[in-house]
């Protein structure tokens, strides 16, 4: 029997070849769109601030950025599963104290920061606890924790700033520099590189992705779904204490006051970097970029005596742009 041709066929032949011929260069913009952008925001800090290539400024810059990319590094593995943290700023404030008076009661630092460490990971168990196992709302389980955990923090010093006094290994911690780069900065780039490792070379980060992308094929494939989501909690709980611990470390106090609106900082950064809020896609190379860029964006506005409140609106006008142009990007993605 003969076939006929519904000319078909030659349609989707020539769509996929299309798709095939698509310009190489054009992919590569739209990947690497936010560095791009990093790079023009970068060359027209240059010619508006001459200082804002010197040394000195690129260093307090990169160690600024340092202590928010941590906590956004953990964020970002929360919102990959669907999540998110509202608690990190309460947990890093938290973190920051506890090492604080711990080092002022004469414990040894190695063992404050171990105590730190481990005080929010288990906040962070706590709320992924309650969200993957009672199936709560991650949004109201964190908002609360930011809430009780900040509470715990002034008692736990009655709102007053603690420590003052604490080793020289432990200052070069948050306020040392090997050369002109600074060590938190290190640490920062370190973690960094383990979390995009984790998550593009481990069997937990394609758990990840999965859950994120579909929670309930994911559990009738077998997967450990309530075990990600704590799991991811507690990252973003232990590397929120870390930069709690770090920033006391470059004060050389703690302060319960701390980290106020770190959240929202954090949140930026990820969905500017390209993580998808509702989960599934994304990564932590696009947070780092995005730290950066926003780093750049307020410490330009620094450099030109530009106030605060400015700095805010223009970072909450890129963000808007970013996430138009992220969703244009997807939607010629999908008819590509």
């Amino acid at each position: 029997m003969t076939t006929t041709s519904t000319g078909a066929e030659p349609v989707a032949a020539a769509a996929a070849d299309t798709r095939r011929r698509r310009p190489r260069g054009a992919d590569l913009i739209v990947k690497f769109n936010l560095v791009l952008v990093f790079l023009a925001l970068c060359t027209v800090a240059s010619f508006l601030a001459p200082e804002f290539l010197t040394t000195r400024n690129m260093s307090n810059l990169f160690q600024q950025s340092a202590l928010t990319g941590i906590v956004a590094i953990g964020m970002t593995m929360v919102i990959l599963t669907a999540g998110i943290d509202l608690s990190v700023g309460s947990v890093a404030a938290f973190g920051g104290m506890t090492v604080a008076l711990l080092i002022d009661k004469d414990v040894h630092f190695v063992l404050a920061i171990a105590a730190s460490l481990a005080a929010g990971a288990a906040f962070g168990a706590v709320m992924g606890g309650l969200s993957a196992y009672l199936s709560l709302p991650a949004f109201m389980t964190t908002l609360a924790g930011l809430t009780a955990i900040r509470g715990l923090t002034y008692l736990l010093s009655d709102g007053e700033p603690v420590g003052g006094s604490s080793p020289e290994a432990f200052r070069l911690l948050g306020g040392g520099f090997i050369g002109y780069v600074p060590i938190v900065g290190l640490i920062f780039v370190g973690v960094a590189i383990a979390a995009a490792l984790v998550l593009r070379g481990t069997t937990f980060g394609e758990y990840i992705y999965a859950v994120g992308s579909n929670k309930e094929a994911a559990r009738l494939s077998g997967l450990p779904v309530r075990g990600v989501i704590t799991a991811v909690f507690v990252i973003s709980g232990a590397l929120s204490a870390l930069a709690g611990v770090l920033l006391t470390s470059r004060l050389t106090i703690g302060q319960p006051t701390a980290f106020n609106g770190l959240e929202l900082d954090a949140i930026a950064a990820v969905v500017l970097g390209g993580t998808n809020l509702f989960g599934g896609r994304g990564g932590v190379m696009g947070t780092f970029v995005a730290i950066l860029l926003l780093s750049v964006l307020r410490n330009l506005c620094n450099l030109m005596g530009l106030g605060s409140f400015f700095q805010m609106v223009v970072t909450g006008l890129i963000l808007v742009v970013a996430l138009i142009l992220n969703m244009l990007m997807e939607k010629r993605g999908s008819r590509a």
